[in-house]
């Protein structure tokens, strides 16, 4: 396979480098990776569109098509409350997260869906996505942003050979975890800054299952699977090959707001419960908040 990875140089994005050595991997990032771990690589800001036009064009006269696209590039940004941290850093780090995604899918659209197979295009999403998460609302919000692309995208591309997914990946170490412990507890908030110290101390979540969904999400298996929020942690391949083919036509592992007619009326906690049991039973769906008006990633149980 032809894979372009972005974030190459450390967290996620390297690991994956390294897992896919065997195949023909072209590495993005704005420092060098260690050495050796790609077949090509490119320096490159992907949040600014000139630089990532230019790596295209240098793809383009090696490659003729690509085969999938990982995009594990980000930045956390502007950390701390949002009434207090500086305007300018958290619309700049809304804006590099959303635009680093979409001058990557942009540039390199016209590699994708030019062979037999289906190319596959893989985003992550990150803590704040799928709940708030205080203290964290600029990259929150930019990924929350990723997911709806990725939904967006998967409708407007359906005459296409293309299926493009959105992981969260859980509770991984990466520079980003570190960063929350450096800023401490007054920046990252309390919660944020115990949970991020034992997460670095107990290991965190399994990488591998990250590998696993990835792998899973570039198989010939997963082919029809597109515009889904997944869970590399959660959700089971076991589990998502059955619906393969009817998910295009349910809201499964999406972002929905789930209401009820009759919680506008009476958002009783018995209403609640109610409520909670019949979405169980009719889609598979938890509901675990404590209102009836709410966001959530809709998933089986």
């Amino acid at each position: 396979m032809k894979i372009l990875i972005t974030g190459v140089s450390g967290g996620i994005g390297l690991y994956l480098v390294r897992a896919f050595r065997g195949e023909e991997v072209w590495g993005l990032a704005r420092r060098n990776p260690p050495a050796k771990v790609c077949s090509n690589f490119s320096a490159c800001d992907v949040s600014q569109w000139r630089a990532v036009e230019g790596v295209a064009t240098e793809v383009r006269a090696t490659w003729k098509h690509l085969d999938a696209i990982i995009h594990c590039a980000g930045t956390q940004g502007a950390v701390g409350e949002a009434m207090t941290v500086d305007p300018t850093e958290w619309a700049n780090t809304v804006r590099s997260n959303i635009e680093g995604a979409y001058f990557i899918l942009r540039a390199f659209f016209p590699l994708l869906g030019s062979t037999q197979s289906r190319s596959k295009v893989i985003l992550f999403s990150g803590g704040g996505a799928s709940k708030p998460r205080p203290n964290f609302s600029a990259y929150g919000c930019a990924k929350t942003a990723l997911v709806r692309l990725v939904e967006t995208l998967a409708e407007e591309w359906k005459q296409f050979p293309i299926d493009i997914n959105i992981v969260a990946p859980g509770a991984i170490n990466t520079a980003m975890t570190r960063e929350v412990i450096s800023l401490g507890p007054a920046k990252s908030g309390r919660e944020e800054y115990a949970r991020a110290t034992k997460q670095l101390d107990s290991g965190g979540d399994s990488i591998e299952n990250v590998e696993v969904m990835i792998r899973f999400l570039l198989s010939r298996q997963s082919d029809g699977i597109t515009g889904r929020f997944l869970s590399a942690q959660w959700d089971r391949i076991e589990q998502l090959l059955p619906a393969r083919d009817s998910l295009a036509m349910s809201d499964l592992y999406t972002l929905r707001r789930v209401a009820s007619e009759a919680c506008k009326a009476d958002a009783s906690p018995t209403n609640h419960a109610r409520l909670d049991a019949s979405l169980t039973r009719s889609h598979g769906i938890a509901v675990n908040e404590s209102f009836c008006h709410c966001w959530l990633r809709t998933h089986r149980t």
